[in-house]
């Protein structure tokens, strides 16, 4: 849920506030700006001090993010995509009809009556990574799972801007479908992480023992996922 806090400076704050069950109250830079995540009975007035408290470092982390911002990607010829790792450009033409998306090995080709189409275009090109990402993850899901020893979960796409995947009781796995354009052990990472959670549903230690257990680099991994978070986000 979004929020604003005017700052004793008198500049506002603006953070995307989520309530969990959790006892400390966490604070994370994503490429959206400031998002918390802070404990379900812990009063707004307490929290906004404890933001208060970390306005320095919250401000710093911010123009950071802001210096290191990408340009927005632009839907149109000759601009380049990512796929699982590897860049492929996309290829917009002028045809009499409205084609399905064809993907060439490092190409993308799209055929449309207005090539100048950005909407149409922007759009064509998300249906085919979802599409994509939906057989890949699936894919993964069913290896990992079988590694860990647990039942395939339900696989779902996720268009979360804070979030790579989730994993609830009912034994549903939702993923990110900008993941399809990570580099593969990326992509595992992520599958094995919510996996994980079928055995240990939180970030105890037992949890990290289990992500281990099928992906022992899971910390390399993990800190690779977060400096590649804004290019995968461009789109």
């Amino acid at each position: 849920m979004p929020h604003q806090l005017i700052l004793p400076s008198g500049e506002p704050l603006h953070y995307q506030l989520e309530r969990r069950q959790r006892r400390t109250v966490g604070l994370k830079i994503t490429p959206e700006g400031l998002v918390i995540h802070a404990p379900k009975r812990i009063s707004q007035s307490h929290l906004e001090s404890l933001i208060v408290l970390k306005a320095d470092w919250i401000r710093k982390k911010l123009s950071a993010l802001k210096e290191n911002q990408l340009p927005d990607f632009q839907w149109q010829d000759s601009e380049q995509l990512l796929l699982l790792g590897n860049p492929i450009t996309l290829s917009v033409r002028q045809d009499t009809r409205n084609k399905a998306v064809e993907y060439l090995p490092g190409l993308l080709q799209l055929a449309l009556p207005n090539p100048g189409d950005a909407k149409l275009i922007e759009r064509k090109v998300l249906q085919w990574y979802k599409k994509q990402a939906l057989t890949d993850f699936a894919r993964r899901l069913a290896i990992f799972s079988a590694k860990l020893g647990v039942e395939m979960p339900q696989l779902l796409l996720s268009n979360a801007k804070s979030r790579w995947g989730s994993c609830n009781s009912r034994k549903e796995v939702r993923l990110n479908w900008r993941l399809l354009q990570a580099p593969p052990h990326i992509i595992n990472y992520v599958v094995c992480h919510e996996l994980a959670h079928l055995k240990e549903m939180n970030h105890s230690v037992k949890f990290w023992q289990v992500v281990a257990s099928i992906f022992p680099d899971y910390k390399a991994a993990e800190k690779e996922l977060k400096a590649l978070s804004p290019q995968l986000h461009r789109i």
